[in-house]
């Protein structure tokens, strides 16, 4: 079975400029998932889709292929992640080459792992889903938040506010790392989440959203704990 990795890495990141090649513990973040790609030895190729030299350089400094640049539209602030794997695929077919599987990993995913990518893949195989991702418990019973207006606290869901915090579900959010998908059923339906989407559970150190000066020092915070630097 054919498999890609797509590490999709446009060059243009308002929040944190050049963050997809930003140094993370002494190397480009994106480093992090190149590696993570090929350590799992699950794919015929892994290759980063840019818009950007410098980008595309590290990329393939670090063992990813570059095979050609994103295009203007897929790059610009309002294309999709689902845009931009269709025009990798797309571009792909016209060159002769198709995967029946493939794997979105997202280029500021230091946390991601071989070992992680290769339970995932397992799942969407053995459980025949579309899509396959990570997902983090809330820490916080979803079912007892707020809602604030005008500066007054209001409860989302009244009916729980006499609930035990261990009788409530357990509620869970993407983790926002990778997603496996089936080529095939992805660009019939257009989407990495379907009404058959499965998910692998991660710790609260094993994942860390990236949007900010603040989340990039606690990423670097978690990842040193997790891997046990001083």
């Amino acid at each position: 079975m054919s498999r890609l990795a797509i590490i999709p890495a446009r060059g243009g990141s308002k929040r944190l400029p050049r963050k997809n090649i930003r140094p993370f513990l002494g190397k480009p973040i994106i480093a992090y998932s190149i590696e993570a790609a090929l350590q799992s030895g699950l794919f015929d190729e892994v290759m980063v889709s840019t818009d950007d030299e410098e980008i595309a350089q590290v990329a393939r400094k670090n063992g990813a292929s570059v095979p050609f640049m994103r295009s203007e539209k897929a790059a610009d602030d309002f294309a999709t992640t689902a845009q931009v794997l269709e025009e990798v695929l797309g571009r792909y077919k016209d060159t002769g080459k198709e995967f029946e599987v493939a794997c979105c990993l997202y280029p500021t995913a230091p946390f991601v792992t071989g070992k992680i990518l290769r339970e995932a893949y397992q799942k969407l195989e053995e459980g025949s889903f579309d899509t396959v991702f990570p997902v983090l418990r809330y820490s916080y019973p979803v079912w007892r938040s707020l809602r604030v207006e005008d500066g007054k606290a209001s409860l989302n869901w009244p009916e729980h506010l006499h609930s035990r915090s261990q009788d409530l579900e357990p509620a869970f959010h993407d983790a926002g790392q990778f997603y496996w998908f089936g080529v095939e059923r992805f660009l019939r339906q257009r989407r990495l989440f379907t009404d058959n989407s499965g998910a692998v559970e991660l710790s609260e150190l094993q994942a860390q959203d990236i949007d900010s000066e603040t989340d990039w020092k606690l990423a670097e915070l978690k990842y040193k704990l997790l891997h046990n630097i001083g």
